[in-house]
């Protein structure tokens, strides 16, 4: 699995960007958006219990990842036509602020090494990419234990002071520094 100080590997996806007629999908790559640090979450996939309560969370809290210069870009394995049906069936997913991109060869999966050995699928993974394309951040849960976005949102925050940051650090709260 790809880890601290790796690049993200260069991608260029369909994605589910809108459930407007005629406006639902865009081709995303590495490089859609220059300057911003990118939060790139996986899961296993469309149509399942634990995924959506995940994707509808990072998509209640989008505006606090934008306040940071943060995109969220969700990612399964699934075609963006199974992501467009998923959206269109389930309320919670139904206004989701970010793309939900199409891994459907499993290029970007294979790069980032969280392919479910035995299922094929995407593990749930979370990985905080800074604006210069580097990982900062790499997390993988099983694929029976949702993640925490309020504790993504804070390493995002933790990382971007630049400074040094103690457990259960929080926003607000001084750094560490050393004499």
């Amino acid at each position: 699995m790809l880890t601290i100080g790796d690049p993200l590997p260069a991608f260029r996806l369909q994605a589910v960007v809108s459930r407007d007629p005629g406006r639902q999908f865009a081709a995303i790559d590495d490089r859609s958006y220059p300057g911003k640090w990118l939060v790139l979450f996986a899961w296993p996939m469309d149509f399942t219990f634990v995924c959506p309560t995940e994707i509808a969370s990072f998509g209640d809290r989008a505006a606090d990842f934008a306040k940071l210069g943060a995109q969220l870009l969700g990612m399964s394995t699934d075609t963006h036509y199974v992501h467009l049906a998923w959206r269109n069936t389930h309320p919670d997913l139904h206004d989701l602020p970010f793309p939900m991109l199409a891994d459907t060869k499993r290029e970007l999966s294979s790069a980032l090494g969280i392919l479910h050995k035995q299922e094929g699928v995407a593990l749930r993974a979370t990985f905080i990419v800074d604006p210069e394309g580097v990982i900062r951040f790499a997390s993988v849960n099983d694929l029976s234990v949702g993640r925490n976005v309020d504790e993504v949102l804070r390493t995002l925050e933790a990382l971007q002071t630049g400074e040094l940051t103690p457990c259960n650090w929080h926003p607000g709260e001084p750094t560490l520094h050393v004499s």
